[in-house]
């Protein structure tokens, strides 16, 4: 290794990468017809970079752009982290709320009743996840804040009414003003046991959440009227809080249990969807490795080339050695080729992957206008109606670097074969 870097850097009494071994190292890159025109091998392994590149960062701009959208869905939903009571029932609630923003980092915390249901119409029926809220916290919600798509918020305390999901309107053929029944199986106490309830309620207000999963699944109710429905009067079961960055839960974590002065249950968004970015994770790398072998395949092409170029230049590099070039200086001639190979590909990727990247949903949008196409239709991915791409700077420069090295690897074998040649042997078939 250390003989190879002292090749590399000169110390045999050579120039590094001198005037004359870039002027033959670019030579050797050109057609011999064609001044200004790469040969066909280095043509198709600048292609093959270009595009391996290119693929790569707008598949990672895309998949980190999913990530962004669905983590601020999910969590814009179902709140970033989540108080639960232990021993005794949460009737402090109020107390514990005002505690918990005032806790630096936490912008709001909103009490709940929360409960699994099932809820019915004249004509259908289906299950449900049940929230009681009261109507100044429910209109605080980032899921619901301007995603009211018909009736209104307005008295919802004293209506008496749910607000619920487009979907789940849909499903069960509801509208503003319908009647729809909710269902708990934890009813009132008799002598016989616990007793089913359920009581009919008014649609309020329909909301839209932009996830599917979510607007068949959420039932919003006033607080009070939860509490009596199911049988918690003057306690909640959850406190739903919301922080400034999401992405610090770990210290908010800390300041949040110094600030509650009672036994109870702390989780995050983090474990609640633990699965769900898991597997957005693992799909991530799995596309990287993939894509990546694009690279790769570009690189098996320079090391091809060069093996080509060598054979080719056979009587060239003889003639070299014999005025005097030495063998190192052959060898770093067809490298430096090698790596000017990458750098053009990489170059060429990046100019072009990064511009993509950033309008990638305009490129969607023509090509669904000129073709008359459906590129990327929201019902089948989480309700986006935009294809959303977010660019990292690092993970662009990963990927150059990552290229570069393939680039120079796949150049040493091809170039120590040239360094090696016989100048005596390689002109006595001449």
């Amino acid at each position: 290794m250390i003989r190879l870097l002292n090749t590399l850097f000169g110390r045999d009494g050579a120039k590094p990468f001198g005037a004359y071994e870039r002027m033959l190292a670019l030579r050797y890159m050109r057609a011999r017809r064609h001044r200004f025109l790469p040969s066909a091998i280095a043509g198709l392994s600048v292609t093959g970079i270009t595009v391996g590149v290119m693929s790569l960062i707008v598949v990672m701009a895309v998949m980190n752009g999913m990530r962004a959208e669905l983590v601020g869905k999910i969590i814009g939903v179902n709140g970033h982290f989540f108080l639960q009571p232990i021993d005794t029932p949460m009737t402090d609630y109020k107390e514990v709320a005002a505690k918990l923003e005032a806790v630096p980092g936490v912008r709001r915390a909103i009490p709940m009743v929360e409960s699994p249901a099932g809820i019915s119409s004249p004509t259908q029926q289906t299950g449900a996840l049940v929230r009681g809220v009261s109507g100044e916290d429910l209109k605080r919600l980032p899921g619901i804040e301007g995603n009211i798509r018909q009736g209104t918020l307005e008295g919802f305390d004293a209506s008496g009414g749910l607000a619920i999901g487009q979907r789940m309107a849909d499903n069960l053929g509801v509208r503003v003003g319908d009647t729809v029944s909710i269902l708990t199986a934890k009813g009132a106490q008799t002598p016989f046991g616990v007793t089913p309830r359920m009581k009919a309620y008014p649609v309020k207000a329909i909301f839209q959440f932009g996830l599917s999963d979510f607007d068949q699944l959420f039932v919003y109710m006033p607080l009070e009227e939860a509490q009596v429905f199911f049988n918690k009067e003057g306690e909640v079961s959850v406190i739903e809080g919301f922080a400034a960055d999401p992405e610090k839960m770990d210290d908010l974590r800390m300041k949040i249990e110094a600030a509650i002065e009672r036994p109870n249950i702390l989780t995050d968004w983090r474990q609640r969807n633990k699965g769900f970015f898991d597997v957005l994770k693992v799909e991530s790398q799995a596309i990287f490795l993939i894509l990546a072998i694009i690279v790769a395949v570009a690189a098996l092409l320079i090391v091809q080339g060069l093996i080509l170029l060598v054979k080719d230049k056979t009587r060239d590099i003889a003639i070299l050695r014999t005025m005097g070039a030495t063998r190192w200086a052959v060898l770093r001639i067809f490298i430096l080729t090698g790596v000017a190979i990458g750098l053009i590909g990489v170059t060429l990727g990046v100019g072009l992957g990064v511009p993509l990247a950033l309008h990638l949903d305009g490129v969607r949008q023509f090509l669904n206008r000129a073709f008359s196409l459906n590129l990327f239709p929201a019902q089948y991915y989480f309700g986006l109606s935009q294809l959303p791409t977010v660019v990292e700077r690092h993970e662009v420069i990963a990927v150059a670097f990552l290229t570069l090295g393939l680039s120079f690897v796949a150049t040493l074998y091809p170039a120590w074969r040239a360094a090696r040649l016989d100048p005596v042997e390689a002109l006595r078939h001449e």
